[in-house]
């Protein structure tokens, strides 16, 4: 049988890629490494020729490039994990918002506003405190819990003078308190393989920014809402965040499209790289079959 061809789209090689490629490698599968720094794509393709890859596996640090670059590759007809659409929908936090609402997912309520002044009358509806974030960004960076009035006018005083396209757009959500911890769960090509909890004193519980991670059992409901909110942004593999309120009840705060799992793997006892291997081996197969169909 043929190998099968993956290019793995990159910004650099961190613990998670390597892990991923040690994984590849004890399937037989040696992925060709796609610099985002060094690659020039041809959105035609090479002519007269089939694609170079039967996958590409989007690894990149950058959201745009990741983007760019996966909508060539997708014109060309590469098969691509994550597709363009899924990146562009979970790298946006009001389209992942928008299309988990349009699934009738349960998620934090969330108000959009353009101006600082209709940002500030969002604010005070929700009731204080309140959560605002930009619409576009990872690891908890830039996310502020407004306490106050006097908080709400000195953040979206701050966020008119950056000026910037981003952030005219006031993205503000209800603050859950949850039990100082949140819920990670991991969802590999249609299946919720693990989950953790993602616990810290402070109120934003990211791994990044020094959160602790344990296993949390898959229960039914993480199960439902993971495979939902992975669906409604698409497919693929992400990671779910969901958040508990007092009374238990779940709610999805955001889908993430270039998952990190390293702290996650012996926390869950999970092959977390290994699952994603074979997801993507898995449609490099279904692709090379139906280009040689072709």
């Amino acid at each position: 049988m043929t190998p099968s061809r993956i290019g793995l789209l990159c910004s650099r090689i961190r613990v998670e890629e390597k892990l991923l490629l040690q994984a590849f490698r004890a399937r037989g599968a040696e992925p060709e490494r796609i610099d985002d720094d060094e690659v020039v794509l041809d959105i035609r393709g090479p002519a007269g020729a089939p694609p170079r890859w039967d996958v590409v596996f989007d690894r990149s640090l950058s959201q745009t490039r990741a983007l760019a670059a996966l909508r060539v590759l997708e014109a060309q007809g590469v098969t691509t994990v994550n597709t363009a659409a899924v990146v562009a929908t979970c790298g946006d936090k009001l389209a992942t918002s928008a299309a988990l609402a349009g699934r009738g997912l349960p998620s934090p309520r969330t108000l959009v506003a353009f101006t600082p002044e209709a940002a500030l009358r969002a604010i005070e509806e929700l009731g204080y405190p309140v959560v605002i974030k930009p619409a576009v960004g990872s690891w908890g960076r830039m996310v502020s819990r407004l306490n106050d009035r006097d908080a709400a006018e000195a953040v979206l005083e701050h966020k008119r003078a950056l000026g910037s396209a981003a952030d005219s757009v006031y993205y503000i959500q209800e603050h859950v308190d949850k039990p100082g911890r949140d819920i990670r769960s991991f969802v590999v090509g249609g299946e919720t393989i693990c989950a953790i909890y993602r616990e810290s004193e402070h109120w934003i519980t990211n791994t990044a920014r020094g959160g602790h991670a344990s296993n949390c059992p898959v229960t039914a409901e993480i199960d439902r809402l993971s495979l939902g909110a992975a669906d409604a942004v698409g497919g693929g593999m992400v990671a779910v965040d969901l958040l508990e309120r007092g009374d238990g009840e779940l709610l999805i705060s955001e889908v993430n499209h270039t998952m990190e799992f390293r702290n996650s793997i012996a926390t869950t006892g999970v092959d977390i790289p290994g699952r994603m291997a074979d997801h993507v081996l898995s449609l490099a197969r279904t692709s090379a079959t139906v280009g040689a169909a072709s």
